[in-house]
């Protein structure tokens, strides 16, 4: 039998890391809101995709700061970081590298951008489709395959994507396939006018914020496992599993919106999404479980980008967070009295 001094040293020891994670958490905020003005739930919900170890998808129309966010939050992270503009004429080899000859005639591998801990691909939906593609390797396997060779990936690794949703000429709207390989699609609302004023006063005179460093690669390889470890309740899972189901229009309980305009509903990565960024939020906020609420607040941020509207809905303008409310209407949180199913 073991001693009993074992049960609370592992307590201590998860209670101890907890209050590191809400330690570094608010370190990297404070960093990140030396340059960034308010967009907390933007920020929060980016944070939580770090802490989970996935990509994460920024949309908003220019000049709200999405690229500045990220490159913010690089800047926290003493970690290796690149960036990719991403345009029509952005080949495959300028993401991923290429073989050179040297002086012998030998072939040299040449690591492009994507061999790094983060990579920012600024307006992806302007890259090619075979671009997009060859990220997406990269996304979803960690690694890179050229030559006949499968080279991995720095641990982490994480993309950092930013897209404009007003363009249409001389854009290549990501496909449903790289869409789900992003833990979370964050939409970036324009300031309001009190804000705005505090970036005005920031931005147009002679001094500019530095962002420190204050987290290195270790650190986010230990919360990232963290986050996986953090306990969550079956009936938290059930939740998820019922969330996810609901947004398909086949089931014969859907919600009516979700007959009517969505031709395809999220896969089981969404509810993995769900999972992870509820644990993340928990983890962020120094609690050691998921809760109901925890998943709930992550339904957006993990659904959004997996439902595949139908013809009907941008003739209606009805839009996939309506349709995701909908769907949380519909599924209701489960009743305190059955939650030990």
């Amino acid at each position: 039998m073991p001693p009993r001094g074992d049960a609370s040293s592992r307590a201590a020891d998860a209670e101890a890391a907890i209050a590191h994670a809400l330690r570094l958490g608010e370190s990297i905020r404070s960093e990140v809101r030396r340059v960034i003005v308010g967009q907390a739930d933007m920020v929060e919900e980016v944070l939580a995709c770090l802490f989970a170890g996935g990509h994460v998808l920024l949309e908003g129309v220019p000049g709200l700061g999405k690229t500045v966010l990220l490159k913010s939050l690089a800047g926290a992270l003493r970690m290796d970081f690149s960036r990719v503009q991403c345009t029509p004429d952005l080949m495959p080899a300028d993401i991923l590298g290429t073989t050179v000859l040297t002086g012998d005639q030998a072939g040299a591998f040449q690591p492009g951008p994507v061999f790094t801990n983060l990579l920012l691909a600024d307006e992806i939906n302007r890259a090619t489709p075979k671009t997009q593609a060859a990220l997406l390797e990269a996304m979803a396997e960690r690694g890179v395959t050229l030559g006949g060779t499968t080279r991995p990936l720095p641990d982490p690794f994480l993309v950092l994507a930013t897209q404009n949703p007003i363009d249409m000429e001389g854009t290549y709207p990501l496909p449903e396939a790289q869409m789900d390989r992003f833990l979370a699609k964050v939409l970036v609302p324009m300031p309001p006018a009190d804000d705005l004023v505090d970036i005005l006063t920031r931005t147009t005179g002679t001094t500019s914020a530095e962002v420190r460093p204050v987290a290195t690669v270790d650190d986010v390889r230990a919360m990232v496992a963290l986050t996986r470890s953090i306990p969550i309740a079956p009936h938290v899972l059930h939740h998820a599993a019922a969330l996810t189901t609901a947004t398909h229009p086949d089931r014969p309980d859907a919600a009516d919106p979700v007959k009517r305009y969505v031709r395809l509903g999220a896969s089981p990565r969404g509810a993995q999404a769900m999972v992870l960024l509820a644990k993340a939020t928990a983890l962020l906020a120094g609690r050691a479980h998921a809760s109901v609420d925890d998943l709930r607040r992550a339904a957006l941020p993990a659904l959004r980008h997996r439902l595949v509207l139908g013809y009907e809905a941008a003739a209606a303008g009805v839009t996939a967070d309506q349709l995701v409310a909908a769907v949380l209407d519909r599924v209701g949180p489960p009743d305190p009295q059955v939650r030990g199913a």
